[in-house]
This record gives C-alpha cells, structure tokens and sequence, in this order.
C-alpha cells in the first residue's frame, strides 16, 4: 500500500499489516476502499475498517485510543439496523518482538471495525451506476428509513434552527480546511445558507418541539444503504460526532434525496420523499427539503476538497465532482413557484403513472408532494396502499371524507409554499371545484388535468392491473363510464400515449 506523509508512522504500520495476506491467512492481498477518513480492507469473507488518524472540525481521530472508542461506538449504533454485517472490533496492538497482531497484549497502535464481506455490487450506489434502481426498491428504502426514524431516540438539545445553525458552522469550517473553493463564493454560499435558515427558524423550531429532532443516521446516502437478502439495509452511520448525527429526521433522509438528484434520479428522489411522508408525520416539513438537501450537497462539496486537499487529483475528476456538488448547493437555494395541479380521469387512464412521472419536475428539488386518493383512502382505514378494502369502504360518504382530507392536505402543503399533485377520479364536480377553491384560496397557479382514454382502453388496463394502491376493477369501471361527470372544464389530455409525452404536454401547460 502506498504511503503518504501524511499518515503517521504507526498507523502507516498498521495499514500495511491489514493489507498484508499473512494477517488474514489469504493467498492475494486485501482490497482496499478508501474515504477521506476511513480505509476498508476486505480480506476473505470480512471487512475490516480502519479510521484514519485525522483531526478535522468535525472529526477527531488524532490518537489510537480515540480511533478505538469511535470503533466500538460504531459497533453499538449499526448493530440497531444491520446486526447480520457488524460483528465487533479488533484493536492492533504491538507485541514484545516489534510486529502487530489483533488483539494482543501489547501497547495499543489502532483499531478496527471488523464486518461480514458483502457483494459491492449491492451498495445501492453501485446500484444507481449500474441502472438497478427501482421504484419498488426505492419504495422500500422509503419504507425502511420511515421506519428507523420512527425507533430512534428523541432528542432535545436546542431548538431545531440552532441546531441547523450548527451544521451551517460545521461546513463553514470545513470549506476552509481546502482551497479548491474560491473564497468569495464560499461567502455567497454561507450567506444564502443563513438568510434561507432565517427564513425557515419557525418550522424548524416547531417541529424540534414535537419531537421530529432524533438520533439519526447522519450519513444516509446510497452508498450506506445495500440489499440484503433482497431487503434494503442501513449501514454505516455517524459515530463520531453526535451533534451532526442528532438532526431533523427530514435532514436526515435528504442526503438520500439529494444523492440521487445528484445522480440524475429526479423521478426516484421524489419517489422517495412521497413515500416516506406516506408513511410519517411530516407533512409540516416539505418545503425544508430543497434547503436540507442544499446542506447536504455542500457537505459533499468541502468532503471532497478536503480529500483533495490531503491526497491530491492528479486527474481533476474529484475537483470536478467537488465543483458539482457546490453548484448543487447554489440551485436548491433559488427560490421556485408553487403551483397546485390536478390529475383527473376514470380508472385505468392512467392518473397514477402520470404523476408520478410528473411530480419531479413540478416546483422546487424533489419536486411536489403527491396526493392521491388511494392511498389516501387505505390511510384512513389503516392499511397498507396494497391491501384491498372491502366495497363498503367506497360508499359515496367515504369518498366525500377522501376528497375533503386531499383538499386539506393540499391545502397544509401550499400554504408552507410547496408544490402540490393531487390525483383522483375527480368524476364529481364539487369534488373539481373543490379543488380549484384550494388554489384559489393560497393564491398559487392551479393547472387540472383530465385524462381522456377510450373505453375500451380502459377496459384492458384495468383487466391487467397488477398490484399497486388502486381497487377499482371493471366492475367500479362500468359504474364510472355510465355516470354523468358533468362539464369538465380543465385541460383534456389523450392518454393513450406514453406516459412521457403526456408529462411533456402537461409541463408545457405548466409554463404556459
């Protein structure tokens, strides 16, 4: 392994002993995987992580002892979501001939996080390279990170704008740690960051009140996440710094969302943002996303440089990508309309497809919530989106309590400036109308959308429908085509397209 002078001789040492064969009784030498504070070695069926011995603002692994405490402390946190991957720690210790060995009775050199060897091509990052994301996979990632949050431990150390103003601090301090930046555009940048925290304090505050600030993840991005046993798994969490690790459960998944923005998964970062509201009480937090996920995105950015500035870029691709991920930070910051839309029209036109195909692109990063009125319905009666209700649960009473919490739900939305899609048959007029007065009421653009198909159309697909949160069957179908749906008087759409070309006339509507 090449060594650097920046490493300290016994930790030098120490590397060199992880990448030897012998340590592990292995005929080729250890893989090694390199951040820009750790350094993972994969020997055989196990994984052994090494911290590096840095001293950054908001990270200290200077001495062995501290790096040995971070191992065991790293131990204890990911066990809660990966038990199968974690299976201890191993300190390196020199013994009385000179040599290391793992676990000795010798002076302590380092230590290391030793783990269960995982195929790398199930990191959801490689995932992402490869074009393996899915919406089911990501809707279980979705699920999965609802579900941490909801376990993890509440925290009140100061309201929730104090402890934004904190982060904004850290990556402050770590922009200086480099000079890949120029420096008056890092004070642009800072500044941006502060006026939009100003302007953001009360619900922060508000929500740190409620108890929404908890003992997070802290690094929750694709390359932290993998399938196990075909099931997404959270790994590698903050163990170092529990100020960065105790935040907003929103701050926290927005790493996730910006990661995938960041790759060029739009459609996914909203997938992601609307499936994990479905599941949480965090609806008073929407338009926050666009602000978390710009923290996150400088994040990247003085990461990067500081890697950079301690192992250099012969290539400029790190600089690049650095460079990227700085003028993320910017973009999220700019302010973007908000606008209410409405996809209407008879089951099987496609409503669903449609906006979700759709949503991404509407307002601010990662574009607007989604209401849709099935899972709407399967909320109220306790459910999951995939469990059939029986046909009592669509009496016309219950459909009026659907459209009423959609219409109020938009409402919370728009009035917090976040975009909003709200997708439902909309075969009644009221329920149109309704709608339209939600708009109205916000002062913000609303665009309706129907989706006209022929009915013979809508006969095979909805014949087809494989799984997701819709009931309706060709029986609902024959009911829909035989009443009277009155005058409608939004937009009307063909929708025996693809789902594309539909997305690209509602867009051009949209700027109309």
């Amino acid at each position: 392994m090449k060594e650097r002078s920046l490493i300290p001789s016994d930790q030098a040492e120490a590397m060199a002993f992880l990448a030897d064969p012998l340590t592990f009784g292995i005929a080729a030498p250890a893989e090694i995987i390199e951040t820009h504070i750790s350094v993972i070695f994969l020997a055989g069926d196990r994984a052994f992580k090494l911290k590096r011995a840095v001293h950054l603002p908001y990270v200290d692994f200077s001495a062995p002892e501290l790096r040995l405490a971070a191992c065991l402390r790293e131990v204890e946190l990911n066990a809660l979501t990966a038990p199968d991957l974690y299976l201890g720690i191993r300190r390196i210790t020199r013994e009385p001939g000179g040599g290391l060995a793992f676990d000795g009775s010798g002076e302590l050199v380092d230590a290391v996080v030793e783990m269960n060897r995982f195929d790398q091509a199930q990191l959801l990052d490689r995932m992402a390279e490869a074009g393996r994301l899915t919406p089911d996979l990501m809707t279980k990632t979705a699920r999965m990170v609802a579900r941490f949050h909801s376990q993890a431990s509440v925290v009140h150390a100061g309201s929730g704008a104090a402890n934004l103003a904190g982060v904004l601090d850290i990556n402050r301090a770590g922009f200086a740690t480099s000079r890949v930046f120029d420096e008056n555009k890092i004070d642009v940048l800072d500044a941006a960051f502060r006026a939009t925290l100003s302007r953001l304090a009360d619900v922060l505050d508000q929500r740190e009140a409620v108890g929404k600030v908890r003992r997070c993840h802290g690094d929750l991005h694709l390359r932290n996440i993998c399938l196990l046993d075909n099931q997404p798994c959270l790994f590698d969490c903050i163990e170092f710094n529990e100020r960065i690790a105790t935040t907003d459960v929103l701050y926290d998944v927005s790493f996730l969302l910006m990661d995938l923005w960041h790759r060029g998964f739009p459609e996914l970062a909203n997938l992601v943002t609307n499936r994990y509201l479905d599941e949480t009480d965090n609806e008073d937090g929407f338009v926050l996303l666009p602000f978390l996920m710009a923290i996150r995105a400088a994040i990247r950015a003085h990461v990067l440089a500081t890697q950079i500035e301690e192992n250099g870029d012969p290539s400029g691709k790190l600089t690049r990508e650095a460079h990227a991920y700085f003028d993320l930070a910017s973009e999220l910051l700019q302010a973007r309309s908000t606008r209410l839309l409405a996809i209407g029209g008879l089951s099987g036109s496609g409503k669903t497809t449609v906006t979700e195909a759709l949503a991404a692109y509407i307002g601010a990063p990662p574009g607007a919530r989604m209401l849709e009125s099935d899972r709407i319905r399967k909320t109220m009666h306790g459910v999951s989106p995939e469990t059939r209700l029986p046909e009592k649960a669509y009496r016309p009473e219950i459909s009026e309590r659907v459209y009423r919490e959609m219409a109020w739900r938009a409402g919370l939305v728009l009035a917090e400036s976040g975009s909003v899609i709200v997708d439902a048959v909309f075969d009644r007029p009221r329920d149109r109308v309704r709608i339209e007065q939600v708009a109205m009421d916000r002062h913000v653009p609303f665009l309706g959308v129907w989706l006209e198909v022929s009915p013979d159309v809508l006969w095979r697909r909805v014949d087809q429908r494989l799984g997701g949160p819709s009931d309706a069957t060709v029986d609902v179908l024959s009911r829909q085509l035989q009443r009277d749906v009155g005058q409608v008087t939004w937009h009307r759409i063909e929708a025996d397209r693809s789902p594309a070309a539909i997305v690209s006339d509602i867009l051009a509507l949209a700027a109309a």
